[in-house]
């Protein structure tokens, strides 16, 4: 039998999104900028930005996960890292999709903290593990997630053996 797990779909993640948004809005908290954290924050910040009306986006790619609960000892950024410049006195909202162990966020959150204005979390789900307790969650859970954008697997082979033909 398969462990449960939380079953994020395409159209409740609509529903989590607006609501996270309009969590954000009624706390009176309006960011300069969204720094998403790749991959999955993507859908997040995405999603964030057109309903928080903010066009200025940027992403920060950072590896942790290698697998289902499986994961590298530390969160590593990727390049291109932003630009300090571009962040300096912002109030930036990170945007991620879950908040596990709070490594990478704490990570993305440390990176600004000594830059810009105010800087504020916001997750589709936290777990209570997480080092990081984000100022914005839609839901908290125990269980492993199934995102509608990583739940199935690639339809191609890993990038590397494409870089390597």
């Amino acid at each position: 039998m398969a462990a449960e797990r939380e079953i994020l779909t395409w159209d409740l993640f609509g529903t989590a999104s607006r609501e996270l948004a309009t969590t954000i809005a009624q706390d009176g908290f309006q960011p300069d900028l969204i720094l998403s954290i790749a991959r999955g924050g993507l859908f997040a910040a995405g999603a964030l930005g057109y309903a928080l009306n903010v066009k200025n986006l940027h992403v920060m790619n950072v590896e942790f996960y290698t697998g289902v609960d499986e994961r590298l000892d530390l969160p590593v950024m990727l390049p291109p890292v932003p630009n300090v410049v571009d962040l300096t006195g912002a109030k930036v909202l990170v945007a991620d999709d879950v908040a596990d162990t709070g490594a990478t966020l704490k990570l993305v959150r440390d990176f600004c903290q000594d830059h810009v204005a105010e800087v504020r979390c916001a997750v589709i789900y936290e777990k209570p593990r997480s080092e990081v307790k984000c100022e914005y969650v839609w839901r908290r859970t125990d269980l492993w997630i199934n995102f509608p954008w990583s739940d199935q697997p690639p339809v191609v082979d890993a990038p590397d053996a494409v870089l390597e033909a």
